[in-house]
């Protein structure tokens, strides 16, 4: 499964530019405003999932932020996002890897993660995600970005999973709290819309 989801996506990256590719995003507002919002440390550590050639990287080492991994299953999308920041590169952790098969040796003030969720539409696949942002996630914040129920059904040729408020409370519920939820439209470099809801959880403290 792993091999075949790394080919799949390897063959996107590979045959493939960032403006034809639906998720790229010139500047990720929605997801920046929610991490500004927990007013964290500036070195406090923080994950993108999926992250691949996204600019919230390049964003928030603007912002001052030092402590920053980036994971994404495709090698190339990495090293693309590697090219593009330079000698700046070496001050982030990059790991290629699926996240499914993510084993977190540290953990993290912020889990972010626009787009990659959303893929997983197997229930053990979900509960095992679930299961590695609990590891991954100490006392702090997971900032999650899915389809919302009026959003994309497929992604890049894949079926997604689609979701409102209430069911990713209840996906996350188990160790999270909701603290915030919004819509939020993202317009493709092929000037179409597709509606993501974005959503903040806390983790909760052990009772």
């Amino acid at each position: 499964m792993e091999d075949q989801s790394k080919a799949y996506w390897e063959d996107v990256y590979k045959t493939k530019q960032s403006d034809q590719m639906s998720w790229t995003q010139p500047r990720p507002t929605t997801s920046l405003a929610l991490i500004d919002d927990l007013q964290l440390k500036k070195n406090d550590p923080i994950i993108d999932i999926g992250g691949g050639e996204s600019m919230l990287v390049d964003y928030l080492m603007q912002e001052g932020f030092s402590d920053i991994t980036v994971l994404d299953i495709s090698p190339t999308a990495i090293d693309r996002a590697k090219a593009r920041l330079g000698p700046l590169s070496d001050r982030v952790t990059w790991i290629v890897s699926n996240v499914l098969d993510f084993i977190p040796s540290r953990t993290y003030r912020v889990w972010h993660d626009r787009a990659t969720f959303h893929f997983l539409t197997e229930k053990h696949d979900i509960e095992k995600y679930v299961g590695i942002v609990e590891k991954s996630i100490d006392q702090g914040n997971v900032i999650l970005g899915t389809f919302s129920l009026t959003g994309s059904a497929k992604c890049s040729g894949l079926p997604v999973k689609q979701y409102d408020h209430s069911s990713l409370a209840a996906v996350f519920s188990q160790s999270f709290r909701l603290v915030k939820s919004l819509h939020a439209d993202h317009i493709t470099p092929f000037n179409t819309s597709q509606n993501f809801i974005f959503s903040n959880f806390k983790k909760l403290m052990p009772q």
